[in-house]
Parts: structure tokens; sequence; C-alpha cells
């Protein structure tokens, strides 16, 4: 067969694999994350395989079974620390009156209003700025809007259980079986490339792991530091501080939006659990010291984690992580940033190994 003619079908090949796994997208995330969930276990599982008390020793069922008990503690004991704070400050949310939030922000709204004068809100009628902040602060506070949020949060739940289910039955087996994931994927390779996708794996493997615990640090520091800088540089409540530092960590994963989401969080936060504080000479210092907090995190996070993280731990280029994470972006939106990076760390490790040949695919695979 010709070898360009080969190159294509197999290129063709990968498209159709890659639009495969796109429509099975759910199952695909539920394997990744029993694979992830396996890789970080596997010591654990050969730690309790060790254990032996005269001549009996675990079974292997029983050490994965162990493993993955020990994991999902671990999980819903973090989670078991920061909902009832969360639920906490809801719960202070639904309690404060909007008139109150309203009557607060009265003079600075006059004169944001005398300066850019009346909002056009909707076709039928223009709203002032105190009509129209103090309408989007009753729907935000209102106890039947937060019911509608919870409403669709409980709706939520039946599908998190089939994933958590689904995943922790993956997770089992992949425990109990090692090489049960490699396997699967050598089984579907081409007859003569096993060695190349062996190799492949065991790459992937390598830049994925320094990647996650990359990532997972960066988050862990990044609720740290925002959490300590929230209450004592800006003085807030410890509470209100470590829910703000939380959101702040968690979306702080996604990348070049989640900053955003986790300062405009916080500001809101801020003005809202504070709102009985005069406007200019207690509220708008408090701001910008929250602000200022956020500042000076998101420096530690772009000059010190980030590099490491999105750069060196996949050793690709800034520029190209950007790019990446833009297109995935405008493919998928924040799901498609989020695991924007992993994935292409996959295709350019499958890329080096298959298609080296070509100028593109060895220009940018050069470094791993």
């Amino acid at each position: 067969m010709n070898k360009n003619l080969r190159i294509v079908l197999i290129a063709l090949g990968v498209v159709l694999l890659l639009a495969s796994l796109w429509y099975f997208k759910s199952i695909v995330a539920y394997l990744l994350i029993a694979a992830i969930i396996s890789l970080i276990g596997q010591p654990l599982v050969d730690l309790f395989d060790r254990i032996k008390i005269k001549k009996f020793h675990l079974p292997r069922a029983l050490s994965a079974a162990l493993t993955l008990v020990v994991i999902w503690v671990l999980v819903l004991g973090f989670f078991r620390i920061f909902i009832p704070l969360v639920a906490n400050q809801a719960t202070e949310l639904s309690a404060i009156d909007s008139e109150q939030v309203a009557r607060s922000l009265e003079a600075p709204l006059e004169k944001l209003e005398t300066l850019f004068g009346n909002l056009p809100i909707s076709g039928k009628e223009n709203l002032s700025m105190e009509e129209y902040v103090s309408a989007k602060v009753a729907n935000i506070v209102n106890v039947s809007y937060l019911t509608d949020i919870f409403g669709f949060i409980t709706g939520a739940l039946g599908d998190l259980f089939i994933a958590i289910f689904s995943i922790s039955f993956i997770s089992f087996f992949f425990l109990k079986e090692k090489g049960l994931f490699s396997n699967a994927i050598l089984t579907l390779t081409p007859r003569g490339n096993e060695g190349k996708m062996g190799h492949a794996m065991a790459s992937i493997k390598k830049l994925l792991v320094r990647y996650f615990i990359g990532l997972a640090s960066e988050v862990c520091l990044i609720i740290i530091l925002m959490s300590l800088g929230l209450h004592f540089i800006a003085g807030l409540d410890f509470d209100t501080a470590l829910v703000i530092g939380l959101f702040a960590g968690l979306v702080n994963v996604i990348p070049y939006v989640g900053p955003i989401l986790g300062a405009a969080f916080g500001l809101i936060m801020g003005l809202i659990t504070n709102i009985h504080l005069d406007f200019y000479s207690a509220m708008l210092p408090l701001l910008a010291y929250i602000a200022l907090v956020f500042l000076i995190v998101q420096l530690i996070d772009n000059i010190l984690m980030q590099p490491l993280i999105y750069s060196s731990s996949v050793n690709a280029h800034p520029l190209e992580i950007f790019l990446v994470i833009m297109i995935a972006g405008s493919m998928a939106g924040i799901t498609g940033m989020v695991v924007a990076i992993p994935v292409y760390t996959i295709l350019r490790v499958v890329g080096k190994e298959f298609f080296s040949q070509l100028k593109i695919v060895s220009k940018l695979t050069q470094n791993i």
C-alpha cells in the first residue's frame, strides 16, 4: 500500500475514533476518571496486598475494595467539611432583606445614575439603576429563587448517583486487575503497533500524573491562600472566606475564565454579607481588599504554579496551550476548556508515536 495513502487512512481512522469518543463522551469520561482513580489507588492496593496474618493475606479483590473505600471516604470527608459551610452561607443569604440592600446602595447608585442616566433594561420601560439592582438583589436572596436552585441540584443528584456508581464499579476492576485498562487499549491496537502503543501509554501516564498532581496542588494552594488572605487581609468572617476560597480554588481549574468567576463571586459575597457597612467609609475599602487578595493570589498562581502545570508538566509552549484551550472552549464550552490539556497531551503522544513523519506533528511533539 502507498505510504501516503496509508497515512491518510490512519488519519481518517483517528478522526472516526475521536468522533465516536465524543458521541459516547459520558461513558468515556467515566472510564477516564476510573483510570485516574486506579492510577492514584494502585500503590495502596499493593500495600494491602503485602499485608499478611500468618499464612493469610488479603485477596486482590478485597484490597481493591478497601482502596476504593479509602478514596471515597477521603472525598466525602472533604465535602463533609465544606458542605455545611456552604449551606450556612446560603441560609444567611436567604435571610438578607433585599430592601435593606437597596437602601444601602441608594447613594452610590444615585451618583452612577447621574453619570450614566437610566439603563434600558427592557424594550417596554427604562428602569433606574436603583430599581434594577433592587430587583436583581431580590431575585438573588429571596427564598423562592434559592428553592429553585435547590430543586435543580436535587434533580441532578440522580445523574450524580449514576456517575458515582459507574465510576466506582469500573474503578474496582481497574484496581483489581492490574493492567486491565492498558490491555484493553492494546487489544484495540492494530497488529504490529502494540510496541508503539505501549510506549505511548507509558508516556501518557507519566505526563498526566505530573499534570494532575500539579493541578491538585494548585487547587489546594489557591483555597488555602485565598481563605487566609480574605480572612486576615480583607477581614471577612472565616467561614465566608473559606467558602469563597473553596469556590475560587475549584473554578480555577477552568483556564483563564475561572479566576474571573472566582473574583466576581468573592466580591458579590463580600458585598452582600457586609451590606450593613457604610458604603464609602467601610464597604469600598473592603471590596478593594478583596480584589487585592484575588490579585495577589492570581499573581502567585500565574508566575509560580501555572507555568509548571500547564507548560512544564506536559512539555508544551504557553502560547500553544492557550490556543488549544481557546479552540476547545469554542467547541465544548467550559467542559472543553477543563479537559483540553489532558486530551491534547494524549493526542500529542499518540501523534509522536504514529505520525512523527509529518512535519507539523514532529514540530509539536519535539519536547516529549
